[in-house]
């Protein structure tokens, strides 16, 4: 996907043909990775390529592989990197060719993490699935149709977790979440906010299990999954499962080359690693984060799309000898799943009021959330917000207006944010 991103940058500063090459084990153009946990599951009208090329997620133009050809950018799929040498400026691909670059801009992703990593026994039989790639999908999407009407189980509380759940119950599957931590979402939602999610969610038949975890899986002559085994003692039958227990940012062909930090290839604020003229984006790149003087590294399509086109930028700048800005980047996390959609901007640290409706029985529940640390609002989040709302919100997390009484600002909720 940020191949793609940075393709358009790249048009857009202009780009000579044959002066860029997107090089992807993938066999299809890039394409809004987001859509794979949603729309491209749905029952009905599900998303199919080529209607979510990028980037059409961001409001843009949709790249068809007869874009990149008509810019003189050379598509190369189906082709993985094995190795690459920084020093010689060389990468190999498995099936042994050489490819040699003055410019290289690092977009690998995260992998899965799988639960066979971990050893779980009968994590290899049929139907236990994961999503990162389209490939994975279609894999899903098989399972779902000869599984139909069946049993799912869906290991992990995250953005998988809880966006898979509610596109299986879509497909009339008996759902069961399970994962270990007291609530879902923990990394973002506190107890309040998951509260809502679990009740709405529990109310559509997803049953949920928390504070457990899924120790082995068995299977029939087939291979077939047929349950799970969790660490409680609890055996739940099982027809597919799906797992989403996060990532890992896809380094290791740069180990021992690169500067890292915090799990990711340390950038400045152009994206720029410690070797001059490699570049690092999206999820493998710990960047320095300007609104909180702190260098981070950010999982989601947000940050993605955009240190792509500030990469590109800085790149073009250097040829024509032009400043470009520091990146300064304010987080954002939404997710949308059945009905609900949410949005938060911002860090989610300090104390937390909660206001609006927060009835998962409501017909059209609207919350939010603030973080206040040090008398300041560093944090926003809200769900069922329209367009104009959830600028409101972002705003207040660019800005961090200081609180008197928080009180007061319960009390205001929604309102603090339009008056920003």
């Amino acid at each position: 996907m940020l191949q793609g991103y940075a393709a358009r940058e790249f048009a857009k500063q202009g780009v000579q043909p044959g002066e860029l090459a997107i090089i992807s084990k993938e066999a299809v153009a890039p394409y809004e990775r987001p859509a794979l946990s949603k729309a491209y599951l749905f029952p009905q009208n599900a998303a199919r390529l080529p209607g979510f090329h990028v980037c059409v997620g961001s409001g843009g133009e949709r790249l068809l592989p007869e874009w990149y050809s008509e810019k003189g950018i050379e598509l190369i799929l189906s082709t993985e990197i094995v190795k690459a040498d920084l020093s010689t400026k060389t990468l190999t691909s498995a099936a042994g060719a050489t490819f040699t670059y003055e410019i290289l801009l690092i977009a690998t992703g995260s992998s899965v993490i799988k639960l066979t990593d971990f050893g779980t026994q009968g994590a290899d039989s049929n139907n236990i699935l994961y999503l990162r790639e389209i490939d994975d999908a279609d894999k899903l999407v098989a399972a779902i149709q000869t599984k139909k009407g069946g049993k799912a189980i869906v290991v992990g509380g995250g953005y998988i977790g809880l966006e898979l759940s509610a596109v299986l119950k879509l497909n009339d599957f008996d759902v069961t979440m399970v994962f270990p931590e007291p609530w879902c979402m923990p990394r973002l939602f506190t107890a309040d906010i998951a509260a809502f999610y679990e009740a709405y969610y529990t109310n559509k038949g997803v049953k949920i299990l928390k504070g457990t975890l899924a120790v082995g899986f068995d299977s029939n002559a087939n291979g077939d999954v047929t349950a799970v085994r969790l660490k409680d003692g609890t055996v739940l039958e099982a027809d597919i499962v799906v797992v989403g227990v996060g990532g890992r940012p896809l380094t290791t062909l740069f180990k021992g080359q690169v500067v890292e930090e915090k799990g990711g290839i340390k950038t400045d604020a152009f994206f720029e690693t410690s070797v001059p003229g490699v570049y690092a984006i999206g999820d493998v790149a710990t960047f320095p984060l300007k609104m909180y003087n702190e260098l981070r590294r950010v999982e989601h399509v947000d940050h993605s799309r955009k240190s792509a086109e500030q990469a590109v930028k800085a790149i073009k700048g250097k040829e024509s000898g032009e400043s470009v800005p520091e990146y300064d980047y304010l987080p954002y996390f939404y997710s949308r799943s059945f009905d609900l959609g949410w949005q938060f901007y911002g860090d989610n640290v300090g104390e937390t009021i909660l206001f609006g409706d927060s009835d998962p029985a409501s017909s059209k529940p609207k919350f939010g959330s603030y973080w206040i640390k040090d008398g300041k609002v560093l944090g926003a989040f809200l769900e069922g917000g329209s367009p104009d709302e959830n600028k409101a919100i972002a705003k207040v997390a660019k800005t961090q207006p200081s609180v008197t009484s928080i009180e007061e600002l319960k009390k205001e909720g929604l309102q603090f944010a339009s008056k920003i």
